[in-house]
């Protein structure tokens, strides 16, 4: 568009000629043109559900919201997954931690993900590290994931099969029997 305004004014064809420099309204309107046609043709590494990896570390903690927490569902499509929601304040977090960080450990197969939830960073980081969590763990300040999964306490455990599908949802302090017959359902 830009060029073709500048092209009409350099040339003289239906305005007179100016040979001035191109008037800051028409680079204005050019600039706009410009950032409007790539905001709505987007760019695939701005989405946070495609960019979002999953923590090759657990203390990494990168943050997330409800859509990166999809997209990262999404591609881990083929392995069976354990969500768990957390805090660093959470007394039942704290107690189904070590439970939770022993059946990773013995569950290869099975991704496990934490959810650090509505807490601080420092909180979060100091909890991994007193609990000896070796699997990832998101960032998320906000809640978005614990409410797109349907939840409003802490803690949440949420079992999903290879294809993707929620199995079960555990609002509360998870129990040894319910995570063993749980995990049994989705890595069997």
């Amino acid at each position: 568009m830009s060029g073709t305004i500048a092209a009409e004014i350099t040339s003289g064809r239906g305005h007179d000629t100016y040979d001035g420099p191109m008037p800051r309204s028409i680079v204005l309107a050019a600039l706009a043109a410009t950032l409007t046609l790539t905001a709505c043709l987007g760019s695939s590494s701005d989405d946070p559900a495609s960019s979002m990896a999953l923590p090759s570390t657990a203390d990494a903690l990168p943050a997330a919201d409800a859509d990166a927490f999809r997209g990262l569902l999404a591609d881990l499509h083929g392995t069976p997954v354990v969500v768990n929601l957390w805090a660093s304040w959470c007394e039942p977090c704290k107690r189904e931690m070590p439970m939770l960080a022993r059946a990773a450990a013995d569950h290869p197969d099975v991704q496990f993900l934490g959810v650090d939830t509505l807490d601080s960073r420092e909180g979060a980081e100091a909890f991994v590290a007193e609990y000896s969590v070796r699997f990832p763990s998101l960032f998320d300040p906000d809640g978005a994931i614990r409410t797109e999964l349907g939840s409003f306490g802490l803690p949440v455990t949420v079992f999903f099969d290879a294809e993707g599908n929620q199995v079960a949802k555990v609002d509360g302090e998870l129990a040894q029997s319910a995570l063993d017959e749980h995990l049994a359902s989705i890595a069997g």
